[in-house]
């Protein structure tokens, strides 16, 4: 596969790989349903709707919206609805989650039940793939939603995870900087040192097929001028394709100050389960969604 450089080849990957099937999970929500209806006119989705369908329907007749080709299915318990798409994708109904009008917690706990869920390894992470103007790759970015303070053996399986998936987009070896304040380790203080613990390990096969280092500062993975001027030797000078966050507020508020602050454009989704889910900020625009749809049809058809 030739490797996924920019989300204008994201989206033509996703048109030539779709449609996939996607189930949501209380559909009666306006944003869900506009991006559902442009994923559809892309032809990179089908969709079953799970959800209230009067307040569906009603949505759908206000806003001017084409369901044709989506299936409706009547559930407007929001517990129920989450259940129900759980059980479409086990299935093989559909292949991807995507969360509606219902809280997260909700729609998380059957996709986590050990018999009847969606469990596929022991950790759920969230993967962002951020586009930054002027750079010729996508950077793609963990854990920035799901797990809050992870430990080192939770780290290793977000490495995993992110190395798998951007291995999927292309990326025949990618190169993961576990980031720190600074690239020194000290035992008094513990700082770097869990990173440099995590480096190691890949390196004796770990991680397969990436290059992993750490700690690195930020400037240092992502600029090579900086590499360059602060003398830190490395094999990715400012060349990372996957950062690696200390935990998720480090996360959440880094991808978020890039989107809002820095004019890059984020999308993600959750990835560890049987299937991408896809939980979108309220405060996603229309193309932020479509985009993380196409993310989700590419990852799902790869690993399909």
């Amino acid at each position: 596969m030739i490797a996924i450089r920019n989300f204008d080849e994201l989206l033509q990957t996703a048109r030539r790989l779709g449609p996939a099937p996607v189930a949501v999970a209380a559909a009666d929500d306006p944003e869900v349903l506009a991006s559902l209806v442009e994923a559809q006119k892309e032809g990179i989705i089908t969709a079953h709707l799970v959800g209230d369908q009067v307040a569906i329907e009603a949505i759908a007749a206000r806003e001017g919206f084409d369901l044709t080709g989506m299936f409706i299915i009547h559930q407007p318990s929001h517990t129920q609805a989450a259940r129900r798409v759980v059980a479409l994708v086990r299935a093989g109904q559909a292949s991807i989650v995507v969360k509606g009008l219902l809280k997260t917690t909700e729609l998380l706990a059957p996709v986590l039940d050990r018999t009847e869920g969606l469990r596929d390894r022991d950790l759920l992470t969230h993967v962002a793939i951020i586009e930054i103007t002027g750079r010729n790759q996508l950077l793609y970015a963990s854990d920035s939603g799901v797990v809050l303070y992870p430990t080192w053996e939770q780290k290793l399986d977000i490495i995993r995870s992110v190395v798998a998936l951007a291995q999927r987009f292309g990326v025949a070896e990618p190169r993961v900087a576990i980031l720190g304040a600074t690239d020194r380790v000290s035992i008094k203080t513990g700082l770097g040192v869990e990173a440099l613990t995590l480096a190691k390990m890949a390196q004796q096969g770990a991680v397969k097929g990436a290059v992993v280092e750490g700690p690195l500062p930020l400037d240092v993975a992502v600029n090579p001028r900086a590499a360059q001027i602060k003398g830190i030797t490395t094999a990715m000078p400012g060349t990372a394709d996957i950062l690696i966050f200390p935990d998720v507020e480090a996360g959440n508020i880094m991808c978020k100050a890039m989107q809002q602050i820095g004019g890059a454009r984020v999308i993600g989704l959750i990835a560890g389960a049987r299937a991408p889910i896809i939980i979108n900020s309220r405060a996603d625009d229309a193309e932020t969604r479509l985009l993380s749809m196409a993310m989700a049809v590419v990852w799902a058809r790869y690993t399909s």
